[in-house]
């Protein structure tokens, strides 16, 4: 009886790339228009474009078949296994002026910030 070399080869690939798999590092991934509460709190309603343009920024998506609409943007992703953090801020302009707004999970808090690395305490003192 002849034995395949080919089984225990196979399965040990298959072993040492899942094991290696969780070993790769997944940096953070920060798009869009940085949108924090304390800044959307202060939009108002009678607000010029160039107004908001300057608390919020240039809008990440312009809308070529609505001008009078302005999407703001944000999505954090931090890590590989964390869920991504997505906030949605939509104004609505009339005769150049916001007529209304729409805030979807934009919360009071900014956006968690990578961290630091490991503190001083862990190193040794030389």
């Amino acid at each position: 009886m002849k034995r395949s070399i080919l089984g225990p080869v196979a399965l040990g690939l298959l072993a040492s790339s899942t094991l290696l798999s969780g070993c790769v590092y997944r940096m953070n991934i920060q798009q869009g228009n940085y949108l924090e509460g304390r800044t959307v709190d202060q939009l108002q309603v009678g607000m010029t474009r160039s107004q908001v343009r300057y608390l919020l920024g240039t809008p990440m998506v312009p809308d070529a078949f609505d001008k009078a609409r302005w999407d703001y943007l944000y999505y954090f992703k931090k890590g590989r296994w964390k869920r991504p953090q997505e906030r949605h801020l939509i104004v609505w302009f009339k005769e150049d002026k916001v007529d209304r707004f729409e805030r979807n999970n934009v919360p009071e808090s900014p956006p968690q910030a990578p961290d630091d690395g490991a503190p001083i305490a862990k190193f040794p003192k030389i």
